[in-house]
This record gives C-alpha cells, sequence and structure tokens, in this order.
C-alpha cells in the first residue's frame, strides 16, 4: 500500500482501521451461494432495515437500487431472469428463439394472473414495452429496449419482438427491473392520472400494501402467484438511516437483515452472537465524478491532476476494510467487457502538482463535493478533502438525502459527486451507454455530463456488433479512452455485504445488489 502523506488522512485511516479489524478466522459468516436450505418455518413478517427509502415504485424511471429492491421481482417480474452466475433463466417467458439477427419470440407462461385479477398474456408484453418507449412517459431506461421497432402479439401466449439492428444484450436488456410487466388496467390509470408508482400492480410473488415515505414499505405474501408466492406473509423494509441503528435492528432481532452494512462493522457483525455476515462479488462500480460542464473540470489536465491526487488502494484497504477490489477501469472482471491490461491512476503528487500548474492552477481551486448519507462515502469524501488538499484543492463536503442527490446531480447542479453504478445485466453496454455516452446526461446515468464523439461511436457499434470478438474489442477501445481523458475518479469494483440475523434461510443477493428473498423463512 502507498503511504498516505496528509496526517489528517492517517488519523482518519487509523480510526476506521479500529472500527474495522480484519476478519477472525472463526467467525460465523455467509459466503454468496451458501445461503441457507430454506427449511424454517414459513409465515411471519420479513423485516428490512434499509439505509433509503424508494424514490417511486414505477419501473419505467427506475434509476436506483433501493427503488428496484422493493419492486424487482417482488412486485414485477420480468420475461426472462438472470441466476447468480448471471446466466439466462426462464421467468414469465417459459421459451425464446433467435429466429434471426433482428427477430425473437417468447412463449408465455399460461398460468399467471396480474395482482388485480388480470389475466397476464401477450398484451401485456405488448403494452409493457410500449409504454417504456413511449417518450411522454419519459421512462429515463427507454434507452434499454430504443432498438425495439416492433412488438407483435402472435397470440395469447406468444410475442414477437423485431429489432432495427442486431442486439445481442437484448434478454440480459429484458431481465432489467424497468422490463417488469405492469398489468395493463395499471397502465391505462396510469394514463388517465392515478400514477403507477402509487398503484403498482405485476405478477409477482409479492403485492403492494402501503408506503408510508421515509419510514416504511410494506409487500404483503401473493398466494395466488404461479410460483407458489412467498414462504413469508409480509416483507416490511424499514427506513433506517444510520448504519449503527441498522446493525442494532438486527441484532435485537427487530429487523431480520440490514443491508447495506458499513464495511468498517465488519468485526462487529462477525462477533455477534445474534447476526451473520453475508460478502458476495457484485457488478457495480464505485466512483467519484466531476461535472464536465464547469471549469475547472472541463479541463482534461485538471480531472488527471485529481485522479493522480487521490490514492485509491489507501481508501479500499481502510476506509472499505479491504472489501472490494481497485478499479482499474470502468468495469470489473465479473462484466463481460472488462480490459484485463487496462492500468488506472496510481497516487503521484508531484505529478498531480504539475498537471495542475500546465492547466493553469498551480496554487488550486476551491471546490465542492457532494455525497448521500451513507457511512462509507462520507468517509471517503473526507480522506478525499484530505488528499486532495495536499495539491491545493480545498474542498467542501456537503451531504444531501438520498433522493435530493439523485435530483440534483441528474440536474448538473454538483461540482463533484460521489456514487456508484451498479451494472444490471452484467454486459458492458449497461456500463459504458449510461456513464459515459452523450445520450444520458443526468439522470439516466452519465452525471459527469462525459461527451466524447468517437467513445460515443465505438458504444454505438458495441450495441449494434453480433461478433462477441469485435464487440470486446469495441469495448476495449472506449474503456481506454475513458480512462485517459478521466471523467471519472474510479475507486473499486464492489463486493457486497449485508448483516443476517440468526435463523433467517434463503436469503441471497444478487450480483446486480437486488435482495432475493424467494426461499427466505424465519426460524
Amino acid at each position: 500500500m502507498k503511504k498516505v502523506k496528509s496526517w489528517l488522512t492517517a488519523v482518519l485511516i487509523s480510526s476506521l482501521v479500529l472500527a474495522g479489524c480484519a476478519s477472525e478466522p472463526n467467525s460465523s459468516e455467509v459466503e454468496a451461494g451458501d445461503e441457507g436450505n430454506g427449511e424454517g418455518q414459513t409465515g411471519g413478517t420479513l423485516n428490512i432495515a434499509v439505509l433509503s427509502d424508494a424514490t417511486h415504485l414505477d419501473p419505467h424511471h427506475g434509476a436506483d437500487i433501493p427503488s428496484a429492491n422493493v419492486y424487482h421481482g417482488k412486485i414485477f417480474e420480468t420475461l426472462v431472469t438472470q441466476d447468480q452466475d448471471m446466466e439466462i433463466q426462464p421467468g414469465l417467458a417459459q421459451e425464446w428463439e433467435r429466429v434471426d439477427d433482428l427477430t425473437w419470440t417468447f412463449t408465455l407462461r399460461e398460468d399467471v394472473t396480474f395482482h388485480d385479477g388480470t389475466p397476464f398474456t401477450a398484451d401485456a408484453v405488448k403494452s409493457t414495452l410500449e409504454r417504456v418507449l413511449d417518450p411522454e412517459v419519459g421512462s429515463t431506461r427507454a434507452s434499454l429496449f430504443e432498438m425495439i421497432t416492433d412488438i407483435e402479439v402472435v397470440s395469447d401466449y406468444e410475442v414477437k419482438i423485431v429489432t432495427e439492428y442486431p442486439f445481442s444484450p437484448l434478454l440480459s436488456n429484458l431481465a432489467h427491473y424497468s422490463g417488469g410487466i405492469i398489468s395493463p388496467e395499471a397502465i391505462e390509470a396510469d394514463y388517465n392520472g392515478t400514477p403507477l408508482t402509487d398503484n403498482p400492480i405485476g405478477t409477482g410473488p409479492l403485492t403492494f400494501e402501503s408506503w408510508t415515505p421515509g419510514q416504511q414499505i410494506v409487500l404483503s405474501n401473493n398466494e395466488d402467484h404461479w410460483g407458489g408466492g412467498m414462504k413469508v406473509d409480509e416483507v416490511v423494509f424499514k427506513v433506517v438511516p444510520e448504519d449503527l441503528t441498522r446493525l442494532a435492528e438486527v441484532e435485537t432481532g427487530e429487523s431480520h437483515i440490514a443491508e447495506p452494512v458499513g464495511t468498517g462493522d465488519i468485526n462487529r457483525i462477525e462477533e455477534s452472537p445474534s447476526m451473520n455476515l453475508y460478502r458476495s462479488d457484485g457488478l457495480g462500480i464505485d466512483y467519484i465524478g466531476f461535472n464536465m460542464n464547469k471549469e475547472p473540470f472541463d479541463d482534461v489536465r485538471v480531472r488527471q491532476a485529481i485522479n493522480l491526487a487521490i490514492d485509491n488502494e489507501a481508501i479500499v484497504d481502510h476506509v472499505y476494510n479491504g472489501v472490494g477490489l481497485k478499479a482499474e477501469g470502468p468495469m470489473g472482471p465479473a462484466v463481460w467487457g472488462y480490459h484485463p491490461e487496462l492500468e488506472g491512476y496510481d497516487q503521484n503528487i508531484e505529478e498531480a502538482k504539475k498537471l495542475l500548474a500546465e492547466a493553469g492552477y498551480e496554487n488550486g481551486f476551491d471546490t465542492t463535493i457532494w455525497t448521500n448519507d451513507n457511512r462509507e462515502r462520507m468517509d471517503v469524501t473526507e480522506v478525499v478533502q484530505s488528499q486532495l488538499a495536499e495539491v491545493g484543492i480545498n474542498v467542501s463536503i456537503e451531504v444531501l438525502e438520498w433522493g435530493a442527490y439523485l435530483d440534483k446531480t441528474g440536474s448538473g447542479e454538483h461540482d463533484m459527486f460521489i456514487l456508484g453504478w451498479s451494472n444490471m445485466t452484467g454486459d458492458a453496454d449497461y456500463n459504458q451507454y449510461y456513464l459515459f455516452h452523450s445520450d444520458t446526461h443526468g439522470d439516466a446515468g452519465n452525471r459527469s455530463y462525459y461527451h466524447n464523439e468517437e467513445v460515443d461511436r465505438l458504444i454505438d457499434e458495441g450495441r449494434q456488433e453480433s461478433d462477441p470478438d469485435k464487440r470486446l474489442a469495441l469495448y476495449h477501445e472506449a474503456q481506454e479512452i475513458e480512462v485517459e481523458e478521466a471523467p471519472l475518479v474510479l475507486i473499486r469494483h464492489t463486493e457486497y455485504v449485508a448483516a443476517i440475523g440468526n435463523g433467517v434461510e434463503g436469503f441471497w443477493l444478487h450480483p446486480s445488489r437486488i435482495m432475493m428473498l424467494d426461499d427466505v423463512t424465519l426460524q
């Protein structure tokens, strides 16, 4: 590990190390893939303590994991799903076939009804996809399906989808939370003034009961679900903003699961007799972004200098307690399209100062970094504040509530910000298009407002290329440019941790960080 030069950074890191020591060899830990046998008692209420409330329950306006965790696979289901290895599995579609480069057919399940009693048919698939593509709806995820030119109802239980160009990741995109199939009645009600977020009706194993904003969301078991529903009677997502309070809820039995938990609290979880640590590799990237529409972040030398001034290795080792992998590029090894030969930025204070001087900021400048009320992110911003001070950049930290944070960074009001991107499909297109393409500025994902015509071209060609080797080459070239131009400080490839109470069986986290609750039982 590189030496952390600032005494303030050293003091902060030392305190974080004391708060989260290395794992004990005999500690109780549940690894991904070892999620229990699900043989506990059925029934009961599953209480989940979460950091942030949902922003809405409309999958077509989905832009955050706290919301998707409530509705994806719970209220709404998709035509296909992805298992723990990111392999495509049947969902509401039993079978599918790629007839030619542009045409796909899907054979649907015949034993499915929506929560409002409406039968699930091909008409529901058509109306759902037409809604997400409707400009009047203004979906932030319409681009996942923008290549679709025709949706044909062949019969009640067969639908044909035609794309404008060959698009290999179509199945992965259909497995995304924004592909959740919505009741046609709920869609009609939404167009007539009853927002879908207030009336979320899908086919899933849980039905929406109530939402007390800032406090909790209650979902009930759908006993009429085609798969038999949940093994618990009710699921309650409790909003508990404080990390230590979430852990205390699990320790005392008030909640059964706490997610997320701070990596600095790993030792406490492992030593607790009442809860276990759950760990799993993720597909996401944690990063610091710049607003490239503002000076001085429109200058590549400034962005490179900030990358060189920050010691990501120290941040991963100490702020994140060694959880996750230091990022060299925008995508980690688990994502298709990963570039194993990329070399990112190592801390080099003198080179950072040189670049700042060349850009006209020999004496640095004042700026602000935003974070939401996540303890690890707040800790990262304090370390970054100290490290950037070494090159003359004076950083003020502002902490915002989650919803306001998304709104303000989505509208470009920020200077710098810290955020994460969870790759929901496991394909390079989802990372590249939403973080770096100029068509996705703002809410859609590209909150750094990065714009490079060559990168746009490479991403567009990657979306349309059928040959896997050619696709890979396109994405590798795009990532090389992105690292060079540094619109982001790439911190780490994620690993997820959660606290699971004793007696909870059958829980696991999808690599996209979606909680999988179908087989959860309580003892």
